[in-house]
């Protein structure tokens, strides 16, 4: 019986030392986007970022993200180092700033909780983060292919106009 309640209190105080959450968050962020939409088919968005944090967090602190309403899990690249990422079709891939939302686990029970009665619903972030993407290039707007045969047409037509003035 004491064995027991020793074994309760034991978890209880280890619960509460993993489920704490990040006070006083600060975040250092690099980010990178695919510009060339001519060779891929998917364009990537990937965000590092080093959370920094005013109280000690365990070594398997996880966290997540939201993004334009996709849910994403942060993968831990280092000490206090994460990572998001995700791809979209080019044709879908729009420019500007797009707004990630770092949620821990607390944060991200909470929004799913609230999705499951309302799919719009929000929840405050542990921080937010903003990736700038400039646009993809898709390519030129006409082709050189068609460009150098529109050329050649016209030296042709030219030419043969004007051969006979030349000859006569």
């Amino acid at each position: 019986m004491v064995t027991k309640y020793l074994f309760t209190i034991l978890a209880i105080a280890a619960s509460t030392t993993y489920a704490q959450s990040c006070q006083n968050p600060q975040v250092e962020a690099a980010s990178f986007t695919s510009l060339d939409a001519t060779v891929v088919t998917q364009i990537a968005y990937i965000t590092e970022f080093t959370l920094k944090c005013d109280n000690p967090l365990p070594p398997n602190y996880a966290l997540y993200a939201e993004v334009d309403g996709k849910s994403l899990t942060a993968a831990r690249i280092g000490e206090n180092k994460y990572q998001v990422s995700w791809t979209e079709e080019p044709s879908k891939a729009r420019s500007g700033v797009h707004e990630i939302h770092i949620l821990d686990e607390e944060g991200f029970a909470s929004l799913r909780r609230a999705r499951r009665s309302d799919p719009a619903a929000s929840v405050s972030p542990l921080l937010a983060i903003q990736l700038n993407h400039p646009g993809s290039y898709s390519g030129p707007w006409v082709n050189s292919e068609v460009l150098a045969t529109a050329l050649s047409v016209i030296v042709a037509y030219t030419a043969l106009r004007n051969k006979g003035n030349i000859l006569a």
